[in-house]
């Protein structure tokens, strides 16, 4: 399975885009939320995160491998959590995702199905079932992808702002809570270079306040 791969962006279509590698140029289906990300990194090597399924209909043998790509692996694991509710899979999910992940995950996390119907091709009912299979699992997507861009000028890693969350929910803390700790060390800009230095940071600044 391929899981990532890096070239040049030489072409960025309406719902793909066309990667440069070597000799070879590869065609990458990407949602909405992908694309504008895409769009202002023609010409410039990417890495995207992955994931391989096959689209067409095996009783007639017609079955085409197709590769959907994400700038992280938080978005690409966020996009197969929500491929696997009942009536949604790949083709829904990528018309869907017009949103960034974190906005998604808050609608679901805040259990809003307005707001998750009236993304493309989600109807109510559907929107019902992606809150009720997926509501205690969004937290971590709706935390490390809003502090995505904060990780990058405070110098640590998205997987040490996901372990300290999780030790933040593990020491009591509600995830709404967790998620305003978190943000507040990250503000500092300061570097973390493990969970440990983060979860001192975090009670640190809670002392003087």
């Amino acid at each position: 399975m391929i899981t990532k791969i890096t070239g040049k962006v030489v072409q960025v279509a309406e719902t793909n885009a066309t990667l440069a590698i070597d000799a070879f140029e590869h065609q990458v289906l990407i949602p909405e939320f992908c694309r504008r990300q895409l769009q202002t990194k023609l010409g410039e090597q990417v890495s995207l995160h992955t994931l391989q399924y096959m689209e067409g209909n095996p009783a007639q043998g017609r079955l085409t491998p197709r590769l959907v790509g994400f700038l992280s692996e938080v978005e690409r694991e966020f996009f197969e959590l929500f491929c696997s509710v009942d009536g949604v899979g790949v083709k829904k999910a990528l018309r869907a995702m017009v949103r960034p992940v974190r906005e998604v995950a808050d609608l679901i996390e805040q259990q809003d199905a307005k707001g998750l119907s009236a993304l493309p091709g989600i109807g109510a009912a559907t929107a019902e079932r992606i809150i009720a299979k997926l509501r205690r699992k969004v937290p971590k997507f709706a935390l490390i992808a809003a502090s995505k861009e904060q990780a990058r000028t405070a110098d640590v890693e998205t997987n040490v702002i996901e372990e300290t969350f999780n030790v933040l929910r593990t020491l009591g803390h509600s995830d709404a809570d967790a998620r305003k700790l978190l943000d507040a060390a990250l503000e500092t800009k300061k570097k973390f270079k493990d969970t440990e230095s983060l979860i001192n940071a975090i009670y640190q600044q809670n002392l003087k306040h």
